[in-house]
């Protein structure tokens, strides 16, 4: 009696062998591709809504340097709505999950990632004065694991203010809404204020139920214009100042031009899209081998002035023509 296999038997064994060693072969190249997916933490104090488009020029910024989501990079998104006391607990929710990198936006978000880590590099795509807050030892040489891009320019505080002079006649007295953590911010709109002979009215918001209050303050103190300093508070309160100071009849100026876009009169800030553009490019760098403490922290070379001439209509203003022709954006 014959011992050889029917050949179909032959057949169906190593049929199965072979699926066996592709199912192996791919189990292996996906463990492999696992671990070289580069792991990315966003933390941000805002919501998803009001982060999203500049995360998503980062996400652009990464992709044309050759970083495609879920082949070689994937991002984890921590959102503190707002509530800056939820970011602590998101930063380190980012550093359990051992990501390589976190990129932070303004103060609040990079304070948390600070506090999180000394060792998982952090890039900061948007903060303000990361020397003054000790987040680095000074801008060419961080000195630490934080690097990255700051909003801060000198005259930006001051150019705001030249723009409502401009924009508002005989402006005599200005009002600036503010909240805590923006304290160093207000000290140079007084110092910036005072610089053009303004007299100056502060406004604090600890929360979105003063706003009311404030604005009736600037209402009974007869303020002329209104600067509202980039507040966490106010990220989902934007439609509501505007609306506050329509009815106020102030003329309001903010540093984003998300506010115009809710109805705010005007803006004059950094382009933030090009600074998490720029962002890309540290993050690039660091996965690259390249350490936080070699790159140091760029300023914004890019602004941009945004009015809404409807809201201007609103409370019954009309821009100068000379204002208006240095606007890169008008809302009609």
């Amino acid at each position: 009696m014959s011992s050889k296999k029917p050949e179909k038997t032959r057949w169906l064994e190593e049929l199965l062998i072979c699926l066996l060693l592709t199912a192996f072969l791919l189990t292996e190249a996906e463990a492999q591709q696992a671990t070289n997916l580069s792991r990315i933490g966003i933390l941000a104090a805002g919501s998803p809504l009001s982060e999203s488009p500049r995360i998503e020029v980062l996400r652009q910024g990464l992709r044309e340097l050759g970083y495609t989501e879920g082949k070689n990079v994937i991002f984890e998104r921590r959102y503190a709505q707002g509530r800056v006391d939820r970011l602590p607990s998101l930063a380190a929710d980012l550093v359990r999950l051992k990501v390589d990198i976190i990129v932070t936006g303004g103060r609040p978000s990079t304070r948390a990632g600070q506090q999180a880590t000394s060792t998982i590099p952090i890039v900061m795509a948007a903060a303000g004065d990361p020397v003054g807050n000790k987040f680095v030892a000074s801008l060419a040489r961080p000195g630490g694991n934080i690097t990255g891009l700051t909003t801060i320019r000198g005259d930006l505080t001051g150019k705001r203010l030249e723009l409502l002079q401009e924009a508002v006649p005989k402006i005599s007295r200005v009002a600036v809404l503010w909240g805590p953590p923006a304290a160093s911010n207000l000290k140079m709109t007084e110092a910036a204020a005072r610089s053009l002979g303004l007299e100056f009215q502060s406004l604090e918001v600890r929360s979105p139920g003063d706003l009311e209050d404030a604005f009736r303050a600037a209402t009974k103190e007869r303020a002329q214009a209104l600067v509202a300093l980039r507040n966490p508070i106010f990220l989902n309160q934007l439609t509501r100042i505007a609306e506050l100071a329509i009815k106020s009849r102030l003329a309001t100026i903010y540093d984003d031009k998300t506010f115009v876009e809710a109805g705010g009169l005007m803006s004059y800030g950094v382009h933030f899209p090009d600074l998490y553009r720029r962002a890309a490019t540290y993050v690039d760098k660091i996965l690259k081998g390249v350490k936080p403490v070699d790159l140091p922290v760029e300023q914004p070379t890019k602004f941009e002035l945004v009015i809404n001439l409807k809201t201007a209509k609103q409370i019954g203003l009309t821009i100068p023509p000379n204002v208006l022709a240095r606007a890169d954006r008008v809302i009609k």
